[in-house]
């Protein structure tokens, strides 16, 4: 932990794109939040005992993270897979400041963005708004509201349409806000530049 709080505080000493100076200054580029963490059920084992001995272990590890994530007081991104409940659960309970919790490549519903929206969690949107089985999700979506919206890749998975089956790019993330742009009923430019605006807020940069 100690050595992780270090490394925030120092940055980590990659220098600008194109410079020629590889040294430890103060242009060095910093972290901009701490994640993925959280806890993930899809990969458990159907042995029961073997199964809640491992998702004990992702407990431990998310409470660790969240301890660190709450002394540096940093962004803090989710990765939450049928632990949804869990993961809140264990937020509230870390003192962790919600308004710095994003909820990576939400796949829950309308109920769920609620629960982190009263407490000013966000949630941020893949290729999956685009699927045509995605109701949920796309409810989810109107339910943060544009002004709060965050979209991402999750390269090289959850490609969007019309490229879903192929490995995912960050370039394909334009068909995510092309399609949630007419979810929301306004331009591309709208979009774009309110996503753009959110995820700069949230992450600082």
């Amino acid at each position: 932990m100690a050595q992780i709080e270090a490394f925030w505080k120092s940055g980590t000493g990659v220098p600008p794109v194109g410079s020629t100076d590889h040294g430890r200054d103060a242009r060095a580029t910093r972290p901009v939040a701490l994640g993925e963490a959280g806890l993930d059920r899809f990969h458990l084992p159907k042995d029961q005992a073997e199964a809640d001995k491992i998702f004990g272990w992702q407990r431990a590890a998310f409470a660790a993270q969240l301890e660190i994530a709450r002394r540096l007081g940093c962004p803090l991104v989710v990765h939450s897979r049928g632990a949804f409940r869990e993961c809140v659960e264990m937020i509230d309970a870390s003192g962790c400041d919600w308004t710095k919790v994003v909820f990576h490549c939400f796949t829950e519903g309308a109920a769920e963005m609620a629960e982190l929206a009263r407490r000013g969690g966000y949630g941020s949107f893949t290729g999956v708004l685009t699927y045509k089985n995605a109701d949920a999700v796309r409810a989810a979506a109107k339910a943060q509201g544009l002004a709060r919206l965050m979209i991402e890749t999750d390269a090289p998975y959850l490609t969007p349409m019309p490229h879903r089956g192929k490995p995912n790019e960050p370039a394909f993330v334009r068909h995510t806000a092309e399609f949630a742009a007419a979810l929301f009923g306004v331009s591309y430019d709208e979009l774009a530049a309110t996503t753009t605006a959110s995820a700069q807020k949230f992450f600082g940069l």
